[in-house]
């Protein structure tokens, strides 16, 4: 059966943040994910976490300055003692809430650098980053996004981030693997999830198009559920979609499950 967490950035977003553990739990939730947890007080997170009773499963490393526009740093060698720093911080944060993954947004490639330099630098942050969050048994991620939302995003397709895991070598390091995402891309998304079902270590799901909750476009979620869960996949199945209105009015594709 499959286990879903609550990306709170994205839903439950007609209230505060703080607000919308208490709505996740109430909804039916036994977990969250998140982008970033550091604009928030950690001791707060973790409090509404306690008293929701729900799990935090994933948040994101520092990428950058997002207002900006910046998806990620990884791939910049001016920016390696920032990363390595960012890696630290995310640390810290994800003992004190107990959670076990962190997912790393390589970025955009960049124009200034030669792409020779930019794996390079990429993949010796990783292999950094992997080895660091070992120690405190906590998984590193990595994902793909689409290149009609993210034009320029470095990693766009299953077999791109497949390759830089072999690369970096490190077991600590897996593939986020984003329905959404990978549907704009590629789909095949039953075949490609139980193909590579050994090195996924996260899943996220939104519908396609509009990137809204599922049902409300073309993916097959029930027939996907049930293949994932048939390749023996564990882990948790994280709700990062757009409601198309009310998030408690769009969840009856989660009834089911719960």
């Amino acid at each position: 059966m499959p286990r879903f967490a609550a990306n709170l950035t994205m839903l439950f977003g007609d209230c505060d943040f703080m607000e919308r553990f208490g709505r996740a739990s109430h909804a039916g939730f036994k977990a969250v994910e998140y982008m970033f947890p550091y604009p928030y007080e950690t001791e707060q997170l973790a409090e509404k976490l306690r008293t929701n009773g729900l799990t935090q499963v994933l948040f994101n490393l520092p990428a950058g300055d997002w207002e900006a526009g910046e998806r990620g740093i990884a791939l910049l060698p001016d920016r390696v003692g920032e990363f390595q720093a960012g890696v630290g911080r995310a640390i810290a944060i994800a003992k004190a809430l107990s959670c076990g993954r962190v997912n790393c947004l390589v970025g955009f490639t960049p124009k200034e650098v030669p792409p020779d330099k930019a794996r390079e630098t990429l993949v010796g942050n990783l292999r950094f980053a992997a080895e660091a969050l070992k120690k405190e048994r906590i998984a590193l991620l990595v994902e793909s996004l689409n290149t009609r939302d993210f034009p320029g995003f470095y990693l766009s397709r299953t077999c791109e981030v497949l390759s830089l895991l072999k690369e970096v070598g490190h077991a600590n390091l897996s593939y986020q693997y984003d329905v959404y995402h990978m549907q704009v891309m590629e789909g095949d998304l039953t075949e490609t999830a139980r193909r590579n079902i050994a090195a996924i270590g996260h899943i996220q799901i939104a519908d396609n198009p509009g990137r809204h909750e599922p049902g409300t476009g073309e993916v097959n979620f029930a027939n996907l559920f049930r293949f994932i869960d048939d390749a023996g996949y564990k882990g948790y199945i994280g709700c990062e979609y757009k409601p198309l209105g009310l998030t408690e009015d769009g969840l009856g594709w989660l009834r089911p499950y719960l």
